[in-house]
């Protein structure tokens, strides 16, 4: 009897440790009993939740079936009714609005408390549908619609992106040390390649940078994708910068800026694709190149709202060093605090800055320090001590 369950343990352990290593090599295996070991096929495991996107859309799926759980569908119910009382209040605010309109002398500030009131009707007439919130979720928002919109930027000032990105350029002092202020009013996204090692292939994968991280210069060589979610209905106008505000100015004893990218008049809405297209056809993106010797550099984009289409000239590559952000936003009446958008990170030296100063920029590489201590004891140094 000991001898049998001891052998029962022990092939209860064989299979569960099989099943173990099977789940974590993420393969399925189908084993034939009078297969031997050799002949035993494998095949991907199919991923628990499949790709939904714009791209790839799947319909919202009630998460009970009727009946399941009535409060459930009570819930629903309500809802339902809700949103069908707010639309017809709609009706009547539409009807208010087409009045005021055809008035012999409309009266603007009025039309715009209507049109306030008709859009919020709109969104809460559909917001607390589970399957509104769930094409948001899952990337599947429309951004022609209102109520959309509103959810997606709910989120990115609510649920904690806002709050890093402005923690991050209050905390390294991009404010006050490349502009005065600054309050975004639409999230902005960066994505560069993936480090990669030798071992991997070469093939470059995007991610998103989360604000202030350390990438390294062979990650920045080539312009970074950015994406948007913009939540204003109308086409307007913005102005893209890059700076390094970190660069060493040996005269003065202090540091000045250097101007990696310019592109302005991009026009933007809430419709338009979320990659920003055409940003360098006009001052073209030169790499971060981090001194050596010098502590890490803070690297910042941000897109400036315009009031109205500006000429800017071509920043030729010796007027980059010094370029200065505060008088240009003062020379085109741009300012940051009005909205706009905002990312940055932070980069050091390494041995890929040699290469785009010999390679790129065709310049002699800059080597910094600290300033040598001053010797004390120069005028005494290899004299004796002891006798005059």
């Amino acid at each position: 009897m000991f001898t049998i369950r001891r052998l029962q343990t022990q092939s209860v352990r064989l299979v569960s440790t099989t099943a173990t290593l099977q789940a974590a090599s993420s393969t399925a295996v189908i084993v034939s009993e009078d297969a031997p070991l050799k002949e035993r096929r494998t095949r991907p495991l199919k991923t628990r939740r499949p790709r939904i996107s714009l791209e790839h859309p799947r319909e919202w799926k009630r998460p009970l079936a009727y009946g399941v759980l009535p409060a459930f569908d009570e819930a629903l119910k309500f809802i339902k009714a809700d949103s069908e009382t707010l639309k017809l209040e709609m009706q009547n605010v539409q009807a208010s609005l087409n009045a005021a309109k055809l008035a012999p002398e409309p009266d603007s500030e009025a039309i715009q408390r209507i049109e306030a009131k008709l859009n919020y009707l709109e969104i809460q007439s559909e917001v607390n549908f589970p399957q509104v919130q769930w094409k948001c979720a899952n990337g599947m928002a429309d951004m022609s619609k209102a109520v959309d919109r509103h959810i997606i930027e709910h989120r990115w000032r609510n649920e904690g992106a806002l709050d890093l990105l402005m923690e991050r350029v209050h905390q390294m002092h991009v404010v006050p040390d490349v502009v005065p202020d600054l309050h975004p009013s639409f999230d902005l996204r960066v994505s560069f390649p993936e480090h990669q090692t030798k071992n991997v292939s070469s093939v470059s994968k995007y991610t998103f940078v989360e604000p202030g991280i350390f990438l390294l210069p062979e990650q920045t060589v080539e312009p970074p994708m950015l994406h948007k979610d913009v939540f204003h209905i109308d086409e307007r106008l913005y102005t893209l910068i890059m700076i390094d505000p970190d660069v060493p100015d040996e005269v003065n004893s202090t540091y000045q800026s250097f101007l990696h990218w310019l592109q302005p008049n991009i026009p933007l809405l809430a419709t338009s694709p979320s990659l920003i297209s055409n940003v360098n056809s006009h001052t073209k993106y030169i790499s971060p190149h981090p001194q050596k010797g010098t502590p890490y550099h803070r690297y910042i984009i941000l897109l400036f709202p315009q009031k109205f289409h500006i000429d800017v000239p071509i920043v030729e590559m010796d007027q980059r060093l010094g370029f200065s952000v505060r008088e240009f936003m003062a020379k085109y009446n741009l300012d940051p605090s009005t909205g706009g958008g905002a990312h940055m990170w932070r980069g050091e030296w390494n041995q890929t800055v040699s290469r785009i100063h010999r390679d790129l920029l065709k310049t002699e590489e800059p080597i910094y320090g600290r300033p040598p201590k001053p010797d004390r004891y120069a005028d005494v140094r290899g004299k004796n001590r002891y006798f005059l």
